[in-house]
């Protein structure tokens, strides 16, 4: 088998746009990506720094300091107690262990990958890559024969939307009368917003409310990206099934898909500090709180987005129309048919700007919200 044709990258779709705003006088406000602006915490970096004497090869499986971090982080951050450390494995980043994973898992073709409708796009390039085909569906009872891999994303890039405990264990018990592995895309989930998410921490899939205790062919896949801001770091980790686990430890250890050893050091080190983590939330809570409401007085309505990294809104209007108009006002977001066909009409906003350009879009904003009411008044 060859690998199929993929598709263009979608972003490229965005070139004109992002041309158009960077033309605005008070220069271009990227909502777009969700690139992490803030800076990498002093402690992580200064870890790095430490072990960059990195002479040896590092360890596919992660240095038994990572694995214990991990194993750690999970019961305390994610009420997942009871890993052993073959039941994780650092990856470089979670992109290319989202695009890989159904190949490793030995997809092929004839196979059904399932993932959410308003889906990062990279879970049915993943199918691609395989072989096999995606599907696209959230209700577990839809989930049809044959599929032999289900993504879930709680909370949700681009939707923010969080399935709870008992949603969960639904998924997974789907997932078993079907012989799938599922997977819980969680890399969002140090960010909850709204409702019981405000409070109440995000579930896990590997919760023991969920899984019974059996973690048979159930994995959480987490990134370090977004809680952390180490996207450049390319900070990401799996774990679950200790017999999947082993089996992707082998294909990456044969393909030589190991972390860099000054990266495992600075994972370990982030994932025992919480503080950092609850700072850089509480900058995201503030531009939330900020953006949310200019959006909603200049007409969108803003849909699911209880938790994560984005505001998933939409006025009605087909988003490409939605996003030259951005475009005008400086303003780059992302349409909402990057993220499947089910929502032409949304747009995805990033919370990763600046303080200062936050302001700068609610002002333009606002600006665009009392022009709309004074021609309704005249």
């Amino acid at each position: 088998m060859s690998l199929a044709a993929l598709p263009d990258y979608p972003w490229e779709q965005m070139n004109p746009f992002v041309a158009r705003a960077a033309d605005h006088p008070g220069g271009i406000v990227d909502l777009s990506i969700g690139s992490p602006v803030d800076p990498t915490p002093a402690l992580i970096r200064e870890a790095l720094a430490a072990a960059t004497d990195a002479h040896s090869y590092p360890q596919t499986a992660g240095t038994p300091a990572l694995r214990a971090a991990i194993v750690d982080w999970f019961a305390r951050r994610r009420s997942v107690p009871g890993l052993s450390e073959a039941q994780v494995l650092p990856t470089i980043g979670s992109k290319e262990l989202v695009a890989w994973l159904p190949f490793m898992l030995g997809l092929g073709e004839g196979d059904l990958v399932v993932h959410p409708k308003a889906a990062y796009p990279t879970y049915a390039i993943g199918a691609t890559i395989a072989g096999a085909r995606s599907v696209a569906a959230d209700d577990p009872s839809e989930w049809p024969e044959g599929t032999k891999l289900v993504w879930l994303n709680s909370p949700g890039n681009p939707d923010g939307s969080v399935l709870d405990v008992q949603q969960l264990s639904a998924a997974v018990a789907r997932a078993r009368e079907l012989g799938a592995i599922i997977v819980d895309d969680e890399c969002y989930a140090e960010l909850g917003w709204d409702g019981r998410w405000a409070d109440e921490p995000v579930p896990s899939i590997l919760d023991p409310r969920v899984t019974g205790g059996d973690t048979t062919n159930v994995l959480a896949a987490y990134s370090l990206s977004k809680q952390s801001n180490l996207a450049g770091y390319r900070a990401a980790f799996i774990a679950g099934d200790a017999v999947l686990i082993a089996q992707l430890l082998n294909v990456r250890k044969q393909a030589g898909m190991m972390p860099p050893a000054p990266v495992q050091t600075a994972m370990t080190v982030a994932l025992s500090d919480d503080a950092h983590v609850q700072a850089q939330k509480q900058l995201y809570r503030a531009r939330r709180a900020a953006l949310k409401p200019a959006l909603e007085q200049c007409g969108f309505r803003i849909d699911r987005s209880e938790a994560g990294l984005y505001l998933w809104a939409t006025d009605g209007r087909d988003c490409w129309q939605n996003i030259a108009e951005l475009a005008d006002l400086g303003i780059v977001a992302g349409p909402g048919v990057f993220y499947g066909d089910h929502y032409p009409d949304h747009v995805r906003f990033s919370l990763t700007a600046t303080d200062e350009r936050i302001e700068a879009a609610v002002i333009r904003l606002h600006e665009v919200s009392r022009h709309r009411d004074t021609r309704r008044v005249v």
